[in-house]
């Protein structure tokens, strides 16, 4: 009885995530149509049928993230973690922004900082307002509203496909057979810390690290996990072109939406340092967006969202072959899979 009542209770309340996310996104869209319709020009619409069967497979994602938390892999606690103090705070800062926002986007102006951010020293691809954001990743601003903004996109499904990685991440570091403390786990672009703080309520005891380019990101981080139970990630700021630590390791590592953020040799570094870090026999877990190759049904809405959130490397990533650069990186037993509007990569180090 208790088990069903924890099930309705979570499923109520992604329900009222996605509610949220939906109106939002339709109001938004209205005033954007009305305010500054050039903004929004090289969309185009979805058929009922297309967004019939998202929603399905956001339902599909609802079910799958409650089986793995009713069978143990990671405490029901989870499925209803959420910043709601941020969300409150932020929200009417998401609403304020979107003027400029909207006048960047019809502009093209895709480059623009404020004057007292400091962009020297990154490499030029990650310099740009990804999604829009005002100041990109380089901003306080940016991080506080970051996971609100992912969340309504998602129809507040982010941290469910954040979970997936979980499952397969657990399954992998059980072959070393070590204490959880004697168990390195590293969040390659680990943004805010979410995919952490996921990792972190699985596995309280495991020691958990995270390397970032943003250092206002990197802060955002250390405040949503600190109040977690367990041993405090340990958070760098470093690009994931040259991850500052020793071969051979870390026993698992993941990467959570940075791949399609990459420009396509890049894509391969990263794999490669990723490879080097990680010991023999452990286990790379990466989660991005779905691929034309995996859902060509959904390629409507895939051709939507670099026009409408500025993701200059999408298109190519949306056609790449990740399972053949981390095989030509040395990974082998790669394999796949697709929940909702994510894509999954499981490669593994030969032991």
């Amino acid at each position: 009885m208790a088990e069903t009542l924890t099930k309705l209770a979570y499923q109520t309340f992604q329900q009222g995530k996605s509610y949220f996310g939906l109106a939002h996104k339709t109001l938004s869209t209205q005033l954007m149509n009305f305010l500054a319709p050039d903004a929004k020009q090289g969309t185009e619409p979805l058929s009922p049928a297309l967004l019939g069967l998202i929603q399905q497979r956001l339902n599909d994602l609802i079910d799958r993230d409650w089986l793995d938390a009713e069978q143990g892999v990671y405490p029901t606690h989870l499925l209803f973690d959420n910043p709601w103090e941020d969300f409150f705070r932020f929200y009417p800062f998401v609403w304020l922004d979107m003027p400029t926002i909207w006048g960047r986007a019809a502009e093209k102006r895709y480059q623009d900082f404020s004057t007292d951010i400091r962009t020297e020293g990154y490499p030029s691809y990650y310099v740009q307002n990804f999604h829009h954001q005002t100041d990109g990743y380089l901003s306080e601003t940016s991080a506080n509203l970051y996971d609100l903004q992912v969340e309504i996109l998602f129809n507040g499904t982010a941290d469910a496909m954040r979970r997936r990685t979980l499952l397969p991440l657990k399954r992998g570091l059980e072959v070393f057979n070590l204490p959880d403390h004697q168990t390195r786990v590293l969040d390659v672009a680990c943004g805010t810390g979410r995919t952490l703080r996921q990792i972190q309520g699985m596995l309280p005891d495991t020691s958990l690290y995270g390397v970032d380019l943003s250092p206002a990101y990197l802060r955002k981080a250390n405040q949503l996990l600190a109040d977690v139970p367990g041993a405090l990630p340990q958070l760098i700021q470093a690009n994931a072109e040259s991850i500052p630590f020793l071969n051979d390791y870390f026993h698992g590592i993941v990467s959570v939406f940075l791949f399609h953020e990459l420009p396509p040799e890049v894509r391969q570094t990263v794999i490669e340092e990723s490879f080097r870090v990680l010991q023999p026999g452990g286990v790379f877990v990466i989660c991005d967006s779905i691929q034309l190759s995996d859902s060509p049904e959904l390629a409507p809405a895939m051709r939507n969202f670099p026009t409408m959130f500025h993701e200059p490397y999408y298109r190519h990533y949306t056609t790449d072959d990740l399972a053949d650069r981390l095989e030509k990186a040395g990974f082998m037993s790669v394999q796949t899979e697709v929940h909702f509007m994510s894509k999954y990569w499981i490669a593994r180090k030969a032991a």
